[in-house]
């Protein structure tokens, strides 16, 4: 029986060529009037495998994540979206498993993101990646930090600048994300019950500007470091922080009055 008569005779399979006439198989159902794509194989009856199993997960509730074994015909992303979609109601193309006024995102069978679901929309429609331990999506091209997307800086260090309440980083769902520092060169701390902001900067070593009553005020501390230094021809780049909290005249107010170390103010390149 030659390749493309033997995909016939199976039930879910469609044999296809490549550019170089090589033959493989496509896998596919059609449940609730949709019509899946399985993925493609290297044999037809792999390609039929993968449809019984699509089969048997749609046709009832026996199939539960927790029992995904390696030696699947599906992808677990796959097996992932027909569960979804079986208790659910809705396909959807990324491996997401939809919960109650949240969602889980599965990047394996043993790391799984959390999410509201007010993010659903965005995330069925961008797929997360993870690369050097960092998470993103691609968006025209360009990387998305998934961490940025909830007030995360890049050079944020957890603990420090921000923390996960429930002490889960995988959970990415708005309550459970504290930002502890917004800007470059800002770290909180807690004397004695008293909050306060101590203003840094990284010259050869890291230098204190100041200390001050409010993350505003030190981040406009920082602000005007950087701008002093860069005057006495320091030639690193250094970030600056954006702050639309407050007016132009305000922060003019502000950069004026506030007062930074005399290290600093003397520092000599």
């Amino acid at each position: 029986m030659n390749a493309k008569k033997e995909g016939k005779h199976l039930a879910g399979v469609t044999p296809a060529r490549k550019k170089d006439h090589t033959v493989y198989y496509r896998a596919s159902i059609t449940y609730r009037g949709k019509h899946i794509s399985l993925g493609s194989f290297s044999t037809a009856q792999q390609a039929h495998m993968a449809y019984r199993e699509a089969s048997s997960i749609l046709s009832g509730p026996n199939a539960v994540l927790e029992k995904y074994s390696s030696a699947s015909a599906l992808s677990f992303e796959k097996r992932v979206c027909l569960i979804n979609y079986r208790d659910n109601g809705i396909y959807i193309a990324h491996p997401i498993y939809i919960r109650p006024k949240m969602f889980y995102y599965y990047l394996s069978p043993d790391e799984i993101l959390k999410f509201d679901v007010d993010d659903l929309f965005y995330y069925s429609s961008h797929k997360i990646m993870k690369r050097g331990g960092h998470l993103f999506v691609a968006d025209y091209g360009a990387q998305i930090s998934v961490a940025g997307r909830y007030g995360i800086k890049r050079y944020a260090v957890e603990g420090r600048d921000y923390r996960f309440k429930n002490g889960d980083p995988l959970d990415f769902r708005y309550s459970n994300i504290e930002i502890l520092n917004s800007y470059h060169g800002v770290r909180r701390q807690e004397i004695n019950n008293k909050v306060s902001f101590r203003a840094l900067i990284h010259i050869k070593g890291n230098y204190v500007i100041g200390t001050y009553p409010t993350e505003l005020e030190a981040a406009v501390a920082y602000n005007k470091a950087v701008d002093l230094l860069h005057q006495k021809g320091v030639q690193k780049k250094y970030a600056i922080n954006f702050i639309d909290d407050v007016s132009s005249s305000e922060y003019a107010k502000i950069y004026k009055q506030i007062k930074i170390s005399k290290r600093i103010m003397d520092y000599t390149p």
